[in-house]
């Protein structure tokens, strides 16, 4: 019995692999592609990207409609190994790829990207083009790919003779060491930023002192990943932005930003490094200037002497930092039509005191990527150190008049005291978002709202209906309750509000004075 069984069993076995061999076989038995492919697109166009740049990764599906198993003889860049461009077939990276199968009514992924030395290009900007072929001769198909490469100045630190590169020294530590971030100084000749070129920066580009960078009309610098601006003590930046006339090109703004030109990357925080205008930076003034997507927008550190302004700032935009769209220490800054959007944490952070005046500004944080538990501005008089000892100055004054406070928390207003050193506000015709469902600060007379000595003439809690604050658009919209509320005095010092319009008739709080569409 156990023998007949065992008989069966080995009959069974053989059969099954019988089937499976013949199975195996077939999956074998390709057909040359008779060029019948179809493709997910006939042309891949690649967005802009800088020289010397890599650009995003692209895909194409390459599809065998056929009920037959086919072979694609040759898949190939058609300008062959000199090609920019790079490929991924099924997995596989290369620029030439051999007897390819693809089983029938089945698709094979391939993925596309492109970098252009830049000895190779010697104009402003242009189309660099190529194709992929798909078969043998007489049976070719091709899907073209497509890029606007642009040329810029680059600028980025040396390497040195011990193979190190180029750095900037910030300090010492507590154990004697030095702190140092990888960057350079700027020299004579490139202090002065045009709009002929847009300039791509590597590493921090430090200001020496006692020099000035000027950033013409029409400027645009990006900053790759851990890059920024710095400017040392005595120095300056010069910031001569003007009105545009198209809001969407902002063709006279000067505009900081990263240096990926790719539309998924418009809005992706942290992107690059900060502006830092380093303790005993004097006399910076930024006008008609975007700075989105930065790690910090602007870094202000003070020596706590307001005798000279560190900053004025006018008619700029600071938005989609990933920690702080402002963050300040000890310093003394006149701001007038600035608009601080959203940001992963505090949107203004004015710490460790200073001197502070802000005219028709907007401070709206309607930050969505991830959750924030921090207001849109808070005012401090003190500061942590790293060691846990608490270091105070005196706020001489935060000042704010025709400003909006606002966003998607409760509570977007922070004010933190310590005792030991002066702590001076005033808001004017002002509109907070202050939402104290809890009663947390009923007792607390940093928030009384009735005192008029700190509180004159405000909006608390108001429906203030902006155009697009997801987007950082934050003109009025019609029944905005910050329509018409300014006051008239603080109005007639900044006649025209962000985007030149007149606000001296009956001036509306904010950067934006609501304009009636016909």
């Amino acid at each position: 019995m156990k023998k007949i069984r065992l008989k069966h069993i080995i009959i069974v076995l053989f059969t099954v692999s019988l089937a499976l061999g013949s199975s195996c076989r077939k999956d074998f038995d390709f057909k040359p592609s008779a060029g019948n492919l179809e493709f997910s697109k006939d042309t891949v166009f690649l967005d802009t990207v800088f020289a010397n740049i890599g650009s995003s990764t692209y895909s194409l599906k390459v599809y065998n409609r056929s009920n037959d198993d086919i072979q694609i003889p040759t898949i190939s860049l058609e300008n062959g190994q000199e090609s920019n461009y790079r490929l991924n077939v099924d997995g596989a990276a290369g620029k030439t790829f051999e007897n390819v199968p693809l089983l029938a009514k089945d698709s094979l992924f391939i993925f596309v990207e492109v970098t252009i030395p830049h000895d190779q290009v010697n104009q402003n900007e242009f189309l660099y083009t190529d194709a992929i072929q798909f078969g043998a001769s007489g049976n070719t198909q091709k899907v073209e790919l497509v890029t606007l490469i642009k040329d810029a100045v680059f600028l980025y630190p040396r390497e040195l003779a011990d193979g190190s590169t180029e750095s900037l020294l910030l300090g010492i530590n507590d154990e004697g060491n030095e702190i140092r971030i990888e960057g350079f100084f700027l020299e004579d000749n490139e202090l002065n930023f045009n709009n002929e070129k847009p300039y791509v920066v590597y590493g921090y580009a430090a200001v020496p002192n006692e020099r000035v960078a000027t950033f013409e009309a029409g400027t645009r610098v990006h900053f790759h990943k851990n890059s920024g601006l710095l400017v040392s003590p005595e120095a300056s930046i010069l910031v001569n932005g003007m009105l545009s006339t198209d809001q969407e090109l902002l063709e006279n703004e000067v505009i900081f930003e990263g240096d990926r030109l790719e539309p998924e990357f418009s809005a992706i925080p942290g992107q690059w490094g900060t502006i830092w205008l380093t303790r005993g930076s004097i006399d910076n003034q930024l006008n008609y200037l975007t700075i989105k997507n930065a790690t910090v927008g602007l870094l202000v550190e003070g020596n706590g002497d307001f005798t000279n302004s560190n900053l004025t700032v006018s008619n700029t935009q600071v938005y989609n930092s990933l920690s702080f769209n402002l963050r300040t220490k000890s310093c003394k800054i006149n701001a007038n039509n600035l608009v601080l959007g959203n940001s992963g944490s505090v949107s203004a952070f004015l710490s460790l005191g200073g001197d502070y005046n802000f005219n028709h500004c907007t401070i709206a944080n309607y930050w969505r990527n991830s959750f924030r538990n921090v207001p849109s501005l808070v005012i401090t008089n003190f500061e942590e150190t790293g060691s846990g000892e608490i270091i105070s100055s005196d706020l001489i004054g935060a000042n704010f008049s025709n400003s909006i406070i606002d966003g998607n928390r409760s509570i977007e207003l922070s004010l933190l005291k310590n005792d030991s050193a002066l702590f001076q506000y005033n808001f004017t015709s002002c509109a907070l978002k202050f939402s104290d469902t809890s009663n947390e600060f009923n007792d607390d007379p940093l928030y009384d709202f009735d005192n008029a000595l700190l509180f004159d003439s405000i909006l608390v809690n108001e429906e203030l209906l902006f155009q697009n604050s997801l987007e950082n658009n934050f003109s009025l919209m019609q029944n905005s309750a910050a329509i018409d509320n300014g006051n008239m005095e603080a109005a007639q010092l900044l006649p025209t509000d962000i985007l030149g319009f007149n606000r001296t008739n009956l001036p509306d709080i904010g950067a934006y004075e609501y304009i009636e569409q016909n």
